[in-house]
Formats: C-alpha cells, structure tokens, sequence
C-alpha cells in the first residue's frame, strides 16, 4: 500500500489561494477516480476538486472555511502500490487510525480550539449568594402552577432585614417562597432554591406556545459565497462615496406594450418581464452618456470607458447573491435579452455558471421590485461607478391635464461614485432612462 497526496490544484488566472468551502469526504471513506473530493472557492467562482486515483481517505488537508494557497496538501490518500509518496511505513500506518480514535470522543467535546474556560462553567449546585444586585428591580412573578402562595392570604412572610433586602434586589415575592426554617422563616437557602426553581420554571412554561421563551444561540461561519459577498460590499462602501438619485418613471405605457407583445408573441417567443426594457434604456443612455458605462481604477488613477455595455445583472442564489453578466446587451433584442438573462440566472442559482460569466461587468442593474419597497439604496459593484436600482410598480392616482387619472408608477433608485461622477451627470442620466421608459416606441429608434 502507498500514500498519493493530492496538492490544492492551480485554478489558473493567476490565482495564488483559495478556500475551501466544502468537504464531500470524511477519514476512512473510499473513494474512486474522478470522484469530487472538495469544493474551493476563488473570487469569481466555485470549483470541484475530483481524485485522480482510487483509494481511501486518510486524513484532510483543512478544515471548511481555511483560506488554502495553491499547491498545499489538499488531501491524503491510502492507494495499491507505491502511490506519489512512496510506500506506506510503520510509523505512518500507526498514525493512521488516529482519525478513528478521535471520533471515539464523546460527541459534546469540542473537536478542534482552544480548552474551554472553567470559569464560564456552570456550578452544579444552587446560585451563589453574592450576586451583585440589580440596579432596576424586575419581580419575579409567579409563572407556573406550582407557583402558588405558600401561605394563606393576608399572612405576612417571615424573613429577616437581610434577607427581605436580598429579596427585594433580586426581585422576589416573598409571598410565594415556601419558607423551611423556624415557624416557616425563609432563609437564604430558600431564596436560592427559589432561584433554580423559578430558572427551570422558565425554561419549560411556554415551551410550543406562541410567546415561548427562547434563549438559543446560533454561530454561523461567514465562509465560501457569503464570505465572499460580505468582502466585496465592505470593500465597495470602503473605497467609494456612494450617492443615491431616485427617480419616479411613469411606465403606464410601457406595461401597456409590454402585455400586448406578450399576448401576441409569447407563445413562440417567450414572456417578456421589465427586465429587457430596462436594459435596452440603459444601453441606449449610456451612448449620451459614456463616462457612466466605465470602470475606475482607483490606485492607478485610470477611469477606463467602455463601448460594450457588459450588464451585471443581480440574481439571488440560495448561495447568496451574484451577478452574472449579460455581454454585449446593445446587440440584443429584447427576447435576445429576456432569454440569455434567464440562462445566466439559472447557471448561477444551480451554480453552474461559468468564471467569466460572473466577471468584466461595465455598469449593473439590480431589481427589488417583485419584493416590494419603494426606495432602496444600491451598492455598486466595484471597480463600476454606478448601479441602476428598480423598485416595485404600483398604481396611483396623478393630475394629468386638470383630472385624476390612474397611472403605473415606478422609482428608479440609482447609486453613482461621486469620485467620477458629478450629480448633475448622474441626475442627467437617469432623465435620459425615464424618456425611453416613459415614451416605450424610442427604444426602437436609432
């Protein structure tokens, strides 16, 4: 028998590490050739790391969540014959049921990380009584059937100063607190014992009601996508002076066309969403408008203008979100449009899409509008200047020529870097979206 050590691959692009986000095998698993071993994560995409060989896993490289540079021990596996590492010796075959040996353990000992502090330990008997006491006083009042008076009305407790103060700052009812010394004097030991009764009393009231007592605790790791999402918006809100423009469009007779399109050629074209509208809106501002379809390299104090419009359009995966990238929106009709969108979010919802399918975007449309919300404050994609947000459409009453009459309304919440782009551009450029939106038959006019 042999050890095969298979290194963390070289994804290309001049990547130099990677993380690792999820594990398909565990220690003493087998597993065949081609099998997918581990997914890692780069800035644009998810890769699988499959095994050249058959064999049998016998330790991993990481942990889910490490940042792994490229060409590290991913994974070591026990293979026939003499494998990439030589034969396997004594010493190594004795060393290798060590993984087996810690999943012995009990299950609630921690598996990696530091000793636990005792200090933070429970102690098993009752509170101790140099509790500090509490600045604001909460009563504790009776909240369990077995929380009945222990003596009759009118009857006053028997307790000492002392005791009635500590009472008093824990906020007791000395009513209620069965009392065990002389004559039935309550004593120190039954505030105590009070306390852990009331403590699981707590616990248990309400347990499935609707105003159930909840004390849980859950620690999620911000690792793979999520990660990734939250290093991107901090970078992008670091590094840019964000300014938002809102704009209401009157699209009463854009959705006008857009249902008789639908009625006429949905069948053997597709259905047409707002989406495709608005692309095409932009496509055609940003030809008065160039400085917005660009990129600014900050360090290098370069704004690149583009002539393709690349689209990144926002799409939200059970991942979390990602945006892939329409390519050449200004060739494409609006079912052209509607259709490739629809391809791109799928590929990222299952995540299939492509590396540079979620990569080289000039300028980016976001859309809430199905959510709801009438405003929203968009953050741009670095290294972009600007991002088109889309609220929903609702229906309101509007003066049009001395009467009241119902129109569909909806706001266009943009954010630009003020960096690059000055107000009265970036106010300009949304004007310029509204009369295409609002007057649909200029979208078709060259």
């Amino acid at each position: 028998m042999g050890i095969h050590i298979i290194k963390m691959p070289d994804i290309g692009e001049g990547i130099a590490e990677v993380e690792l986000v999820e594990w398909h095998v565990q220690a003493g698993d087998a597993v065949v050739e081609d099998q997918v071993l581990a997914d890692v994560m780069t800035d644009k995409a998810t890769v699988q790391v499959p095994s050249p060989v058959h064999g049998r896993v016998m330790s991993l490289g990481g942990k889910v969540g490490d940042v792994m540079a490229v060409g590290t021990e991913l994974i070591r596996l026990e293979v026939e014959g003499e494998g990439n590492e030589g034969a396997i010796g004594t010493t190594t075959r004795a060393e290798t049921p060590a993984p087996a040996a810690a999943s012995a353990a009990p299950s609630s000992a921690p598996v990696s990380g530091p000793e636990p502090d005792m200090r933070e330990t429970a102690p098993s008997g009752p509170a101790p009584v140099a509790a500090a006491p509490t600045p604001a006083r909460a009563v504790l009042a009776p909240h369990a059937a077995s929380h009945a008076p222990s003596r009759p009305e009118g009857q006053r407790p028997l307790a000492s100063p002392a005791v009635r103060r500590r009472a008093w700052d824990l906020g007791i009812t000395l009513q209620y607190v069965p009392g065990t010394g002389p004559i039935g004097r309550i004593t120190h030991g039954d505030l105590d014992a009070w306390l852990a009764r009331d403590r699981n009393a707590t616990s248990h009231r309400t347990t499935g009601t609707l105003y159930a007592a909840r004390d849980e605790e859950t620690e999620i790791p911000v690792i793979g996508l999520r990660r990734k999402i939250a290093q991107k918006m901090q970078e992008s809100k670091r590094r840019i002076p964000h300014f938002t423009y809102v704009e209401e469009i009157d699209v009463t007779e854009l959705e006008s066309l857009r249902a008789r399109l639908n009625v006429q050629h949905s069948t053997e074209r597709g259905k047409l969403t707002m989406l495709p509208f608005l692309a095409r809106a932009m496509v055609l501002a940003l030809r008065e408008f160039p400085q917005i379809n660009a990129r600014f390299d900050d360090e290098a104090g370069v704004v690149t203008q583009y002539g393709a419009v690349h689209l990144g359009v926002a799409a939200q995966t059970p991942s979390g979100l990602m945006v892939p990238v329409l390519r050449h929106a200004e060739t494409l009709d609006l079912w052209s449009c509607a259709a490739e969108v629809a391809r791109l979010a799928e590929a990222a919802r299952q995540g299939k899409a492509a590396r540079d399918e979620l990569s080289g975007s000039t300028i980016t449309l976001t859309s809430l509008g199905a959510l709801g919300g009438i405003v929203s404050t968009p953050v741009i994609n670095h290294p972009e200047v600007a991002i088109v947000g889309v609220n929903r459409v609702v229906e309101r009453p509007v003066f049009q020529e001395g009467r009241v009459v119902a129109r569909k309304l909806m706001n266009l919440s943009s954010s630009f870097d003020h960096r690059v782009v000055d107000g009265m551009h970036a106010a300009e450029f949304i004007q310029c979206i509204r009369r295409y939106l609002e007057c649909p038959a200029l979208l078709f006019v060259e």
